[in-house]
């Protein structure tokens, strides 16, 4: 299967300052690790930028516009306690966001059905008009917003295994049931939300994780809540919040998560996208903070997207 690898060298230089967790080290760990020679076969190309019409589809205008126009000249701009901005942020933002919609178009076309997004900021805590949580504009509902607006699809599945709940991608399509956000995540833990009674118009499906859960807990989620929910809802494309926190060595949270559980929910995921939606599966990265467990797992997942 040819696998596309969406990045681009502006997201290596969205910096938001010495000692912050989501640093530049996090997208070099793992494009350091695609480098290997078991990735030789992955069609690397450069992410183009979204379009203001790309990301109105999910973001306020004046949001866009404090975003795009907030970069500084020099050092910071602060937009909240953990949420930085630096020279390059907002191309870097931009490249995130446009990479998702290039894979979509890749994946629908039938140029390469699967694809990885080495991007950074991340973007599943961004709402439609707030940036927090590390994330700028919020690349995989921009790119589920894209998949139905340009192509005509109707039934969008967003999965996410980040270990923070992806509460901006459950907000923007709460009340969309074309989309179905389905995650597995530690709670209590930021943000706040992902409680199981959290269910939108049907289309929110929450499989909280409580403080020291591993591989059997998450397994178990995943095989009586959330898979079961995905093959009922029959996507016609499949994508992928894929954060790497929940791994037992990140510093950020506390499950247990081992390097074979990534390469086991990718398998599943790629097989049920193989049943329903043409093998068409759209993954961008998260977060992940410890570099060594981020480039053991990242390299799993994308060697099973390409499986």
């Amino acid at each position: 299967m040819s696998v596309a690898l969406y990045t681009h060298p502006s997201c290596l230089e969205h910096n938001p300052g010495p000692g912050h967790p989501e640093s530049p080290a996090r997208l070099a760990a793992v494009l350091e690790a695609l480098q290997e020679p078991d990735f030789a076969l992955l069609d690397r190309l450069d992410a183009p930028r979204a379009t203001c019409e790309q990301l109105e589809r999910v973001h306020r205008g004046d949001f866009i516009d404090e975003i795009l126009g907030s970069a500084p000249h020099a050092g910071w701009h602060r937009l909240d306690a953990d949420t930085l901005m630096s020279p390059a942020s907002g191309e870097a933002a931009l490249r995130a966001a446009g990479a998702v919609c290039a894979a979509v178009d890749g994946a629908v076309a039938g140029w390469n059905r699967r694809a990885f997004c080495a991007v950074r900021p991340p973007g599943h805590h961004a709402t439609s008009s707030t940036a927090m949580g590390f994330c700028l504009f919020n690349n995989v509902a921009v790119g589920a917003a894209h998949a139905i607006a340009a192509h005509g699809l109707q039934r969008i599945a967003i999965v996410d295994f980040d270990v923070h709940h992806g509460n901006g991608t459950q907000d923007i399509f709460r009340a969309d049931p074309r989309v179905l956000y389905a995650s597995s995540h530690q709670w209590p833990l930021y943000p706040g939300t992902g409680a199981r009674g959290e269910t939108g118009v049907g289309n929110i499906v929450n499989a909280p994780l409580p403080s020291g859960s591993g591989s059997k807990e998450f397994r178990g989620a995943w095989e009586d809540v959330l898979l079961p929910a995905l093959e009922a809802f029959r996507p016609q494309l499949l994508m992928i919040s894929a954060g790497f926190d929940a791994h037992r060595l990140d510093p950020l949270a506390n499950l247990a998560l081992e390097r074979a559980d990534y390469a086991w929910i990718t398998h599943r995921l790629v097989d049920l996208a193989q049943r329903h939606a043409y093998g068409r599966v759209v993954s961008s990265l998260e977060g992940g903070y410890s570099l060594t467990a981020l480039r053991e797992c990242a390299a799993a997942h994308v060697a099973a997207l390409m499986a």
